[in-house]
């Protein structure tokens, strides 16, 4: 998480805070247009007071101008001046076109005959005047016309402390003003914003309560009922609260009755799987009962009998362990592979049908194979063989071993497999017992998985179809267990 996240202020903060920048930034606009629209109105009344008071200099001067007679002008500045206006001259020079002072207000400051500064003249604009803050006074200057000739220049300084007193003032209200109404919205904001925020801090502690398991409804009767929006938001909430624990009883009791529909398939896999050895153990306890009298024939049948009773107990091991058959279970041996065919000759016989088995390689298969899985796809491959057949059909068994694994067919005379059992047998795994048809493919593929075999499908010449058991070496689990 961000550093920015742990420092983001609740919204109950913000808007108050963004109130409060709004407002100052629009009191400053207020302030700046106030204070240049009193500063256009004070000008434009100096201006008026200045030109007042340069008209009538001028026209009293004019003639002592022309005749540069110093005395007179200066007698008529100090006549004219006025003494009970807001805005009092300071210094009034009259100089000639060329900058030559006739007369000033203050001789010892600006001498006769002197001439005017540079730096003095600059500070006068020519018709509009121009206020000086720094030092409170305001500037301007007019020639002196006769006959549309320039006889001479007059120089006025006023005193301009009061409009900028009045500036101030204006200013130091303004912004005591702004500051108390900004403070005074903020707090308002405030206010208002937590109590229209603070259904939804409850609501986010209800939510979160909720989540941890232990949500409640809200009583939306009494304060709640006078806001409209905020009654509905909690009503939706209690609606919330009541499809979600709808929706937890629905999923206990598809888990109920998932458990209940798994353990009647596991049922299913369990009659099947002891029901093919169990054929095969009753058709040896025939024999026994028939040829018991020979040693051959009895010692064969004990041996069928107690690797069937082997294979009964391996698939309850199993089925116990989540259909994983245990590792060190006994190794695979040539007996497996005429027991698969001896479990399945009452089939073949009801069928008419014969089944050829081919063992090549040496006489153990112990290196690497556990016998128990092993023997389970088998019969399940055989009984779908001979029931995929005809009458008198020829069935294929066959096991080859090879330097790097072992390889097993199983063929039969069917049409061929469905594209449902194709997919069971090659496509993507998955664990979900099938509903209906397909169990005996579904127990190979598991089984495959199981032991790192891989499963191909093949025709068969003459017709039918072919699934081969390829173990290797390398991918058989266990295979470090039974090497030794």
């Amino acid at each position: 998480m961000r550093i920015s996240e742990h420092l983001r202020l609740p919204l109950i903060w913000r808007v108050p805070l963004a109130v409060l920048v709004l407002m100052f930034l629009v009191s400053a606009v207020i302030t700046e247009r106030v204070l240049d629209r009193l500063g256009t109105i004070q000008e434009t009344y100096l201006q008026n007071i200045a030109d007042s008071y340069l008209d009538g200099i001028t026209a009293s001067i004019s003639p002592s101008v022309l005749r540069e007679d110093s005395w007179e002008i200066f007698d008529a500045l100090e006549r004219l001046r006025p003494v009970n206006t807001k805005i009092v001259p300071v210094e009034t020079i009259v100089t000639t076109p060329s900058g030559s002072i006739l007369a000033a207000t203050d001789p010892v400051k600006f001498p006769s005959l002197e001439k005017m500064k540079d730096g003095l003249i600059a500070r006068f604009p020519e018709k509009k005047i121009r206020i000086e803050d720094g030092d409170r006074l305001a500037y301007l200057h007019r020639d002196i016309v006769y006959q549309n000739t320039t006889i001479g220049r007059i120089y006025a300084v006023f005193d301009a402390s009061l409009p900028l007193a009045e500036r101030r003032n204006v200013l130091s209200t303004l912004i005591i003003t702004n500051i108390a109404l900004t403070a005074l919205l903020s707090l308002i904001g405030f206010i208002t914003i937590r109590q229209m925020v603070q259904p939804m801090q409850t609501l986010e502690r209800l939510m979160s309560e909720a989540v941890e398991g232990r949500g409640r409804r809200v009583d939306v009767s009494g304060r709640m009922a006078r806001n409209s929006e905020t009654r509905r938001l909690f009503m939706t909430y209690n609606s919330l609260l009541e499809a979600d624990e709808e929706r937890r009883n629905l999923s206990r009791k598809l888990a109920e009755e998932e458990k209940l529909a798994t353990l009647g398939r596991l049922s299913s896999v369990m009659a099947h799987e002891i029901n093919n050895p169990l054929g095969g153990m009753l058709n040896a306890v025939d024999t026994l009962k028939k040829h018991g009298a020979e040693a051959k024939v009895r010692e064969v049948s004990l041996d069928l009998l107690q690797r069937g009773l082997q294979g009964i107990g391996e698939v309850v091991r199993a089925a116990l362990a989540t259909y994983r058959p245990e590792r060190q279970a006994r190794p695979l041996s040539r007996s497996d592979f005429h027991d698969a065919k001896l479990l399945l000759s009452p089939d073949l016989r009801r069928r008419q049908q014969t089944l050829e088995l081919t063992i090549e390689g040496d006489d153990s298969f112990t290196c690497f194979c556990p016998a128990g899985p092993v023997r389970q796809a088998l019969t399940n491959l055989l009984l779908n063989a001979s029931a995929a057949s005809g009458q008198g059909a020829d069935l294929l068994l066959k096991a080859v071993k090879r330097e790097d694994g072992l390889m097993i067919e199983v063929g039969d005379r069917g049409p061929g497999l469905p594209a449902e059992s194709v997919k069971l047998l090659t496509g993507q795994t998955y664990r979900a017992l099938p509903e209906r048809k397909g169990l005996g493919l579904w127990v190979v593929r598991q089984v495959a998985d199981e032991i790192g075999a891989k499963l191909e499908l093949a025709s068969r010449p003459g017709g039918g179809s072919i699934i081969r058991i390829m173990l290797s070496r390398s991918d058989i689990t266990g295979e470090t267990d039974h090497a030794s």
